[in-house]
């Protein structure tokens, strides 16, 4: 039933009300003028716009929803903490002759962006394989375990079979939409194994790795557990944990041939190299696996390097994916920033990083804005650090020189109190320490250096900040201010309409 409005009195309409009393009451009538007036006055203030909602009818249609995504990209920069974002916005300025500050990644035109909270269940500071987990399972759990709780000790094959938790790869599936794994690390490794595995530990990526009385309890090592998974789309690197020693692998068994029984089932197609990718028929599942472990780093590829680009597999995948009509998720990790931040090379984690944004700027060229939702995040950070009151301009990966019309008035590099320069980039930890050095050594500069840091460690570790998530398209406004790590999984499941 619709509710009509009743229109409010005009002053002749009050006229005709007046006339028709008797006329031997002329004070009645200057009353009664006088009462419809002042209520008309006060019933034109009631009706007039004073920004108050209308009254809405029972009729009105429903607000109109917004549409699910078609498909949804996942982007993981192991490691991208906001000083690597921070830094090779710089670095990717400077390559094309700018002074870099100004410069723009692709990524940061989203305009849904949030902090995200990446402690794992217990620990301060977090490793890939829970801050995966949390992203692909939607609960946060241990350090070091692959899709299962925080209830499981690590190394437990019971517990782990006792906690398992859903992965979003495994209801991507079984909702009938394609599914795609990339990654520059062994695709067994921990981030990408957090679509599609569950694992006591994130190290036993092959059955050689799990001791044998955990082995015996049933849990499988995570490269069997990829080929006997559904997907459409798996490329990276380590080939080793695939095959057995007679073809260079590390499997238990010598002759241990994963990928051939994986064909034989599936009538998929594994390749080993860009123009076998290129190659492979785009109507079944490709497995890729371009390197024996990690895949070569973007700073040390030569001209004649026959693995595939990150760019080069997102590319790949998105044309496979893409021909589902009910949609896609796919996961593109860029794992080599992280092991160059370990390492305490910068430039290779910034060449790294670089090369990520490219291949995101591809899926934003090559995809529906309407319909694919894409988010960019980090699994965690870096102790690595920008220092030092550099000058605007100042090359990123040299030597501090202090800003033009300082009091300083200098052209050189800054002294330390030590007499010797220091780089504008560096790291709280690893193996690039100078503790204990007297006197400290120059420090080296460019790409392939490896920056100084203050505790020795043989490797960097991680950060525990805050990294930050980007999204655009359908759903992107669920990343918004600070959120738990595993909130991320409720943003892809809200996305697709499966809340």
């Amino acid at each position: 039933m619709q509710i009509t409005k009743t229109p409010p009195f005009t002053f002749p309409s009050y006229a005709k009300a007046i006339a028709v009393l008797p006329d031997g009451d002329p004070d009645m009538k200057q009353r009664l003028a006088a009462i419809l007036t002042a209520s008309a006055l006060s019933l034109a203030a009631c009706t007039a716009d004073q920004g108050a909602p209308p009254v809405a009818s029972v009729s009105q249609p429903a607000a109109v929803e917004a549409p699910d995504a078609k498909n949804v990209i996942l982007f993981i920069g192991d490691g991208m903490g906001i000083s690597t974002i921070t830094a090779a916005r710089i670095y990717a300025g400077q390559k094309r002759g700018g002074s870099g500050e100004e410069n723009v990644l692709p990524f940061e035109t989203f305009d849904n962006v949030a902090l995200v909270k990446t402690y794992n269940t217990n620990a301060q500071v977090p490793d890939s394989a829970g801050t995966a987990t949390a992203m692909h399972s939607g609960s946060k759990t241990r350090i070091g375990v692959v899709g299962i709780g925080p209830q499981a000790t690590r190394g437990s094959c019971n517990d782990a079979l006792a906690h398992p938790l859903p992965l979003l790869g495994e209801e991507v599936k079984q909702r009938g939409l394609a599914l795609g794994i990339v990654s520059t690390a062994r695709i067994t490794h921990a981030t990408p194994a957090s679509v599609y595995a569950r694992s006591a530990d994130r190290n036993w990526e092959s059955d050689a790795a799990i001791p044998a009385d955990e082995a015996s309890l049933g849990c499988k090592d995570i490269a069997t557990q990829l080929l006997e998974s559904v997907w459409d789309v798996a490329l990276g690197g380590g080939v080793g944990a695939f095959f057995g020693s007679e073809m260079g692998g590390r499997r238990s068994e010598a002759n241990a041939n994963l990928p051939a029984g994986w064909v034989g089932r599936t009538g998929g197609t594994f390749v080993t190299n860009a123009a076998q990718l290129n190659a492979a028929p785009a109507d079944k599942p490709v497995l890729g696996l371009f390197s024996p472990s990690h895949m070569t780093y973007t700073a040390e590829r030569e001209a004649d390097n026959a693995e595939p680009t990150l760019t080069d597999m997102t590319a790949q995948a998105i044309a496979r994916l893409e021909a589902d009509p009910d949609g896609f998720y796919l996961m593109v990790e860029s794992g080599r920033i992280d092991h160059a931040h370990h390492d305490g090379r910068a430039g290779v984690a910034l060449e790294e990083t670089v090369e990520f944004a490219r291949a995101i700027q591809y899926a934003i060229d090559n995809t529906d804005p309407n319909e694919t939702l894409i988010m960019v995040t980090a699994d965690h950070s870096h102790v690595f650090t920008i220092a030092g009151y550099p000058r605007r301009g100042n090359d990123i990966l040299g030597l501090v020189v202090p800003p033009a019309g300082d009091i300083s008035n200098t052209e050189e590099p800054l002294p330390a109190n030590d007499g010797k320069p220091y780089t504008t980039l560096g790291y709280a930890n690893g193996p690039g320490a100078i503790a204990g050095m007297d006197p400290r050594p120059d420090p080296e500069t460019g790409v392939d250096a490896r920056q100084q840091a203050t505790i020795p460690l043989s490797s960097e570790t991680h950060a525990g900040e805050d990294v930050a998530l980007y999204a655009q398209g359908p759903g992107a406004q669920k990343a918004r201010g600070v959120i738990e790590q595993n909130v991320i999984y409720d943003i892809i499941r809200s996305a697709f309409g499966w809340e």
